[in-house]
């Protein structure tokens, strides 16, 4: 192994540019995420998120390898990465950002649904109202006589 490379055989350059990459991918999903949740597609949206899945771990396993070089940490020190290190950050906080948009925007469907079974049960309750011989209110089917 040449001296200053990692086990892939990269430069700290090469990582970061590597790493680059990943977050611009990141950034295209979380994207196109966005785009299914607004859809309403339960299909796209798993499948979506396993692309997602994988990527993030495969970021977090880059990320691991930059730490653990050596050649990094002294380019590092040295100041010969803060541009591209400037650029990864910026493009991290972008992504994260996005994920917390689209983290709200599950929550408020979340919330939607859990309104429209509270109004159905509420209908359906309503509709399942019956009175007994003796004048009370009853509902469900055990006011027909029906023992499970």
């Amino acid at each position: 192994m040449l001296s200053g490379s990692t086990p892939q055989g990269l430069t700290p350059s090469e990582l970061l540019a590597k790493q680059h990459q990943q977050l611009t991918s990141l950034a295209q999903i979380i994207a196109n995420e966005q785009q299914i949740l607004q859809q309403h597609d339960p299909q796209a949206l798993l499948s979506i998120s396993q692309e997602k899945n994988t990527l993030l771990l495969a970021i977090q396993q880059l990320d691991q390898e930059i730490g653990q070089d050596q050649q990094f940490a002294q380019d590092k020190a040295a100041g010969k990465l803060s541009q591209e290190l400037s650029e990864i950050t910026e493009l991290l906080t972008h992504c994260q950002q996005k994920n917390l948009l689209n983290g709200q925007i599950i929550q408020q469907s979340q919330l939607a649904v859990e309104r429209m079974k509270t109004s159905l049960l509420e209908n359906h309750n309503k509709n399942a109202i019956t009175y007994d011989s003796t004048g009370k209110k009853s509902a469900g089917l055990s006011s027909i006589g029906l023992k499970a």
